[in-house]
Protein backbone atom coordinates (compact mmCIF):
# COMPACT_ATOMS: atom_id res chain seq x y z
CA UNK A 1 0.00 0.00 0.00
CA UNK A 2 1.35 3.10 -0.93
CA UNK A 3 0.65 6.31 1.43
CA UNK A 4 0.41 9.67 0.15
CA UNK A 5 0.43 12.35 2.07
CA UNK A 6 -1.11 15.72 1.48
CA UNK A 7 -0.40 19.38 3.47
CA UNK A 8 -2.27 22.70 2.58
CA UNK A 9 -1.95 26.32 4.09
CA UNK A 10 -3.77 29.36 2.80
CA UNK A 11 -1.42 32.30 3.08
CA UNK A 12 2.14 33.06 2.08
CA UNK A 13 3.26 33.70 5.59
CA UNK A 14 2.16 29.92 6.49
CA UNK A 15 4.71 28.93 3.62
CA UNK A 16 7.53 30.67 5.09
CA UNK A 17 6.57 29.68 8.47
CA UNK A 18 5.40 26.33 10.44
CA UNK A 19 2.04 25.74 8.68
CA UNK A 20 3.31 23.24 5.90
CA UNK A 21 5.94 21.98 7.95
CA UNK A 22 3.93 21.06 11.16
CA UNK A 23 1.56 19.33 9.06
CA UNK A 24 3.88 17.28 7.57
CA UNK A 25 5.93 16.26 10.51
CA UNK A 26 2.28 14.78 12.30
CA UNK A 27 2.20 12.49 8.83
CA UNK A 28 5.45 11.40 9.00
CA UNK A 29 5.21 10.98 12.55
CA UNK A 30 2.23 8.67 11.99
CA UNK A 31 3.87 6.93 8.48
CA UNK A 32 7.15 7.74 8.35
CA UNK A 33 7.26 6.05 4.16
CA UNK A 34 4.45 8.29 3.35
CA UNK A 35 5.31 10.49 0.55
CA UNK A 36 4.34 14.14 0.84
CA UNK A 37 2.83 16.60 -1.14
CA UNK A 38 2.95 20.47 -0.14
CA UNK A 39 0.75 23.30 -1.94
CA UNK A 40 -0.83 26.99 -0.91
CA UNK A 41 -4.39 27.00 -1.52
CA UNK A 42 -6.82 29.78 -0.45
CA UNK A 43 -10.37 29.54 -0.06
CA UNK A 44 -11.04 31.98 -3.43
CA UNK A 45 -9.03 29.82 -4.99
CA UNK A 46 -10.56 26.81 -7.49
CA UNK A 47 -7.53 25.20 -9.00
CA UNK A 48 -5.28 23.00 -6.77
CA UNK A 49 -2.48 21.78 -9.10
CA UNK A 50 -0.57 19.21 -6.63
CA UNK A 51 -3.75 18.00 -4.98
CA UNK A 52 -5.04 17.14 -8.38
CA UNK A 53 -1.55 15.48 -8.96
CA UNK A 54 -2.15 13.33 -5.95
CA UNK A 55 -5.75 12.64 -7.54
CA UNK A 56 -3.90 11.30 -10.51
CA UNK A 57 -1.58 9.56 -8.69
CA UNK A 58 -3.72 7.76 -6.16
CA UNK A 59 -4.97 4.04 -7.04
CA UNK A 60 -6.80 1.51 -5.15
CA UNK A 61 -5.35 0.17 -2.30
CA UNK A 62 -3.58 3.01 -1.31
CA UNK A 63 -3.76 5.84 1.62
CA UNK A 64 -4.57 9.32 1.59
CA UNK A 65 -3.45 11.02 4.90
CA UNK A 66 -3.96 14.24 6.03
CA UNK A 67 -3.82 16.33 9.50
CA UNK A 68 -7.36 17.54 9.11
CA UNK A 69 -10.40 17.65 7.18
CA UNK A 70 -10.10 21.74 6.66
CA UNK A 71 -6.71 20.63 4.87
CA UNK A 72 -8.51 18.28 2.24
CA UNK A 73 -11.16 21.10 1.38
CA UNK A 74 -12.94 24.77 1.67
CA UNK A 75 -15.46 23.12 3.74
CA UNK A 76 -16.69 20.05 6.01
CA UNK A 77 -19.29 18.96 2.39
CA UNK A 78 -16.71 19.44 0.24
CA UNK A 79 -14.16 17.38 1.95
CA UNK A 80 -17.20 14.48 2.14
CA UNK A 81 -17.34 14.93 -1.38
CA UNK A 82 -13.82 14.25 -2.15
CA UNK A 83 -13.90 11.32 0.37
CA UNK A 84 -16.38 9.83 -1.07
CA UNK A 85 -15.05 9.73 -4.54
CA UNK A 86 -11.94 7.93 -3.09
CA UNK A 87 -13.96 5.32 -1.37
CA UNK A 88 -15.25 4.56 -4.80
CA UNK A 89 -11.82 4.30 -6.36
CA UNK A 90 -10.93 1.51 -3.56
CA UNK A 91 -8.57 4.45 -1.36
CA UNK A 92 -8.49 4.55 2.25
CA UNK A 93 -8.51 7.75 4.15
CA UNK A 94 -7.04 8.74 7.34
CA UNK A 95 -8.07 12.44 8.73
CA UNK A 96 -5.55 12.22 11.62
CA UNK A 97 -8.30 14.38 13.71
CA UNK A 98 -11.05 12.51 12.99
CA UNK A 99 -9.47 8.79 12.24
CA UNK A 100 -8.91 6.23 9.42
CA UNK A 101 -11.75 6.42 6.86
CA UNK A 102 -12.62 3.36 4.84
CA UNK A 103 -15.74 2.18 2.44
CA UNK A 104 -16.92 0.50 5.49
CA UNK A 105 -20.38 0.80 7.56
CA UNK A 106 -17.81 2.15 10.02
CA UNK A 107 -16.29 4.78 7.61
CA UNK A 108 -19.95 5.50 5.96
CA UNK A 109 -21.10 6.28 9.67
CA UNK A 110 -18.31 8.37 10.78
CA UNK A 111 -19.09 10.60 6.98
CA UNK A 112 -22.34 10.57 8.15
CA UNK A 113 -21.59 11.89 11.38
CA UNK A 114 -19.74 14.65 9.63
CA UNK A 115 -22.51 15.62 6.96
CA UNK A 116 -24.78 16.36 10.23
CA UNK A 117 -22.00 18.40 11.53
CA UNK A 118 -21.47 20.21 8.37
CA UNK A 119 -25.30 20.79 7.98
CA UNK A 120 -25.63 22.27 11.62
CA UNK A 121 -22.69 25.10 11.12
CA UNK A 122 -24.81 25.64 8.04
CA UNK A 123 -27.88 25.85 10.04
CA UNK A 124 -26.01 28.12 12.33
CA UNK A 125 -24.66 30.61 10.08
CA UNK A 126 -27.59 30.97 8.67
CA UNK A 127 -29.62 31.79 11.93
CA UNK A 128 -26.33 34.33 13.01
CA UNK A 129 -27.07 36.32 9.74
CA UNK A 130 -30.87 36.13 9.84
CA UNK A 131 -30.43 37.43 13.45
CA UNK A 132 -27.98 40.30 12.34
CA UNK A 133 -30.30 41.07 9.53
CA UNK A 134 -33.36 41.42 11.98
CA UNK A 135 -31.57 43.51 14.28
CA UNK A 136 -30.01 45.86 11.21
CA UNK A 137 -33.93 46.25 9.99
CA UNK A 138 -34.72 47.96 13.40
CA UNK A 139 -32.46 51.19 12.17
CA UNK A 140 -35.08 53.73 10.23
CA UNK A 141 -31.93 53.57 7.54
CA UNK A 142 -31.66 49.66 6.90
CA UNK A 143 -31.91 49.10 3.38
CA UNK A 144 -31.56 45.22 1.91
CA UNK A 145 -28.42 44.53 -0.38
CA UNK A 146 -25.60 46.52 -0.91
CA UNK A 147 -25.82 50.22 -0.48
CA UNK A 148 -26.82 52.81 -3.22
CA UNK A 149 -23.78 54.18 -5.24
CA UNK A 150 -25.09 58.12 -5.57
CA UNK A 151 -23.03 60.32 -7.96
CA UNK A 152 -21.42 63.56 -6.98
CA UNK A 153 -24.06 65.69 -8.49
CA UNK A 154 -27.07 63.74 -6.30
CA UNK A 155 -25.06 64.08 -3.29
CA UNK A 156 -23.96 68.02 -3.96
CA UNK A 157 -27.87 68.57 -4.43
CA UNK A 158 -28.73 66.65 -0.90
CA UNK A 159 -26.09 68.71 0.54
CA UNK A 160 -27.53 72.03 -1.79
CA UNK A 161 -31.14 71.07 0.09
CA UNK A 162 -29.41 71.54 3.87
CA UNK A 163 -29.30 75.45 3.63
CA UNK A 164 -33.19 75.41 3.81
CA UNK A 165 -34.13 71.92 4.94
CA UNK A 166 -33.72 69.17 7.65
CA UNK A 167 -31.47 66.36 6.60
CA UNK A 168 -34.70 64.09 7.12
CA UNK A 169 -36.59 66.60 4.71
CA UNK A 170 -33.33 66.36 2.09
CA UNK A 171 -33.26 62.52 2.33
CA UNK A 172 -37.01 62.14 1.21
CA UNK A 173 -36.36 64.91 -1.60
CA UNK A 174 -33.53 63.32 -3.06
CA UNK A 175 -34.07 59.63 -1.93
CA UNK A 176 -30.91 59.65 -0.54
CA UNK A 177 -30.85 58.08 3.03
CA UNK A 178 -30.03 60.14 6.32
CA UNK A 179 -27.00 57.62 7.15
CA UNK A 180 -25.64 58.77 3.23
CA UNK A 181 -25.99 62.18 3.88
CA UNK A 182 -24.58 62.30 7.18
CA UNK A 183 -21.89 60.29 5.87
CA UNK A 184 -21.53 62.88 3.14
CA UNK A 185 -21.17 65.97 5.70
CA UNK A 186 -18.22 64.22 7.69
CA UNK A 187 -16.67 63.12 4.81
CA UNK A 188 -16.49 66.87 3.97
CA UNK A 189 -16.40 68.31 6.86
CA UNK A 190 -19.46 70.20 7.17
CA UNK A 191 -21.93 70.55 9.45
CA UNK A 192 -25.45 71.82 8.30
CA UNK A 193 -25.03 74.61 10.84
CA UNK A 194 -22.74 75.87 8.71
CA UNK A 195 -23.98 75.32 5.69
CA UNK A 196 -27.27 77.30 6.82
CA UNK A 197 -24.72 80.13 7.97
CA UNK A 198 -23.08 80.06 4.83
CA UNK A 199 -26.13 80.87 2.89
CA UNK A 200 -27.19 83.53 5.60
CA UNK A 201 -24.25 85.27 4.93
CA UNK A 202 -25.06 85.42 1.41
CA UNK A 203 -28.97 87.37 1.70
Amino acid sequence: MRIFGYCRVSSKTQLEGNGLEAQSKEILSKYENATMYMEQFTGKTTERPVFNEVLGKIAQGDMLVVAKLDRLARNTVEGIQIIEGLFKKGITVHVLNIGLLENSSMGKFFLTTLLAIAEMERTTILERTQAGKEIARQNPDFTEGRPKQYTVHQLDWGIELLKENSISQAAKKTGISESTIKRELRKRGLTTEEIRKDIESKL
